[in-house]
């Protein structure tokens, strides 16, 4: 199968677009670092000495990072928030504004490579819109950094790829950050499957919520004073900006670049790579993919927000399981076996009877490892242990998102 996916250009060789449009001073400036000394530093290689806490960099501060990502790092007695870069100077004020409050001091960066430049960095926390996952994930690997990056973690099939290639090559941690695996329900869920309570697995199907929204075409705007928007586009096309393209001006609400095809894929990669993760996670298919797609859906025309809609995608794996993908109202994942079904959502699950889901507690009884997101990330930097999700887990989840959106728009069926 020779279609990718490319809704923009990956900067991982080089430098492109212009050097990255030319970076302004103004972006590329950051104020003083405070002294830190990193904790791989304090260990013996690439462990982290147990003692030390852990160095933490955030690049995005953002609506996810602001109400998530930020205040579990400054939390954790076992990580030290010492730096955060945005290309919006009010995102990045606020955000160091709260730190300083906890821990007196914090550097701030205009510019991600200037943060990653900083040796007492161990990891980073990457938290920007989709289209940068990838070339900032590789800049921090190459750097020797260890990697946590929100979901869905790339933009294309073949930056997956390179990603898991990156991620071996240099020897890093990299962690999906996606709670699901966390939640109890889906755990349960996935445990019931694996331990044959459904008998053999038929199919499955994935719901992810629906989102028809629509903002037409809106007019070109002045940019922001605050925000360095040629920065923001970095290896995706350039766009005239209007502020639905990007985020709300001095606020946190759902940003428009989640609805927008050179930053996002829609809900079939933002909430896909929760719930289709899950169906790979039950059905020990994760590290795996299909053999087979097809699907119909509508992509807008005329419109800012042109992400996939209305869609229904099929999917066969090589051991004969089927997976749909498919808008809900609401949001599940569901197993279907010879036995009965078990569903799943991120605070309930149910089944077609209640022995379903009694799960044998045997000494052979398969245990699914259960942690949150970031403190299996904190563990493994400080193990080198491989996560719960890792490169290749997220690559093999969105992969199926991707394959969809290809499926649709060549109008024919794939095989992988």
């Amino acid at each position: 199968m020779n279609s990718q996916h490319q809704s923009g250009r990956t900067v991982i060789e080089g430098t492109t677009r212009r050097d990255f449009c030319q970076l302004s001073a103004k972006a590329m400036a950051a104020v003083a670092a405070p002294t830190v000394i990193a904790a791989s530093a304090l260990g013996r290689g690439a462990k982290v000495a147990p003692s030390e806490r852990i160095t933490i960099g955030l690049i995005g501060i953002g609506r996810q990072a602001r109400a998530y990502n930020l205040p579990w790092f400054l939390k954790s007695p076992q990580t030290q928030v010492v730096a955060l870069c945005d290309v919006d100077s009010w995102r990045l004020k606020n955000a160091a504004e709260t730190v300083r409050k906890q821990t007196g001091t914090v550097a701030t960066h205009a510019d991600f490579r200037s943060l990653l430049d900083d040796k007492s960095i161990d990891a980073v926390m990457i938290s920007t819109p989709d289209h940068w996952h990838v070339p900032m994930s590789i800049a921090a690997l190459r750097k020797g950094k260890d990697v946590c990056c929100e979901k869905p973690i790339t933009k294309s099939i073949a930056e997956g790829r390179r990603l898991v290639q990156e991620v071996e090559k240099y020897k890093r941690i990299f962690r999906v950050d996606s709670e699901a695996r966390f939640k109890t329900s889906f755990c349960k869920a996935a445990e019931v499957v694996r331990n044959g309570r459904l008998g053999k697995l038929v199919s499955m199907e994935v719901g992810v919520p629906i989102d028809n929204a629509k903002c037409g075409s809106p007019a070109t705007m002045p940019v922001p004073k605050e925000l360095n928007y040629e920065m923001w586009q970095g290896p995706a096309a350039t766009a005239p900006y209007t502020v639905n393209r990007v985020h709300p001006h001095h606020a946190y609400s759902r940003p428009g670049w989640m609805r927008v095809q050179d930053y996002d894929d829609g809900m079939i990669t933002n909430w896909g790579a929760h719930l289709i993760d899950i169906a790979h996670w039950g059905a020990n298919l994760e590290r795996t993919g299909p053999v087979q797609i097809q699907g119909t859906g509508v992509f807008p025309k005329s419109e800012l927000w042109n992400v996939l809609q209305q869609f229904k995608i099929d999917y066969q794996y090589a051991n004969g399981v089927k997976l749909t993908v498919k808008p809900v109202k609401g949001h599940y994942t569901r197993f279907v076996g010879e036995d009965g079904w078990v569903e799943a959502g991120f605070s309930q699950v149910r089944a077609s009877s209640p022995e379903v889901l009694q799960v044998p507690l045997g000494k052979d009884r398969i245990r699914l490892p259960r942690t949150d997101e970031k403190q299996d990330f904190v563990n493994c930097v400080k193990s080198r242990g491989r996560p719960i999700a890792d490169a290749e887990v997220g690559h093999r989840t969105n992969s199926i998102g991707l394959l969809g959106v290809i499926a649709v728009k060549t109008g024919q069926p794939l095989r992988w």
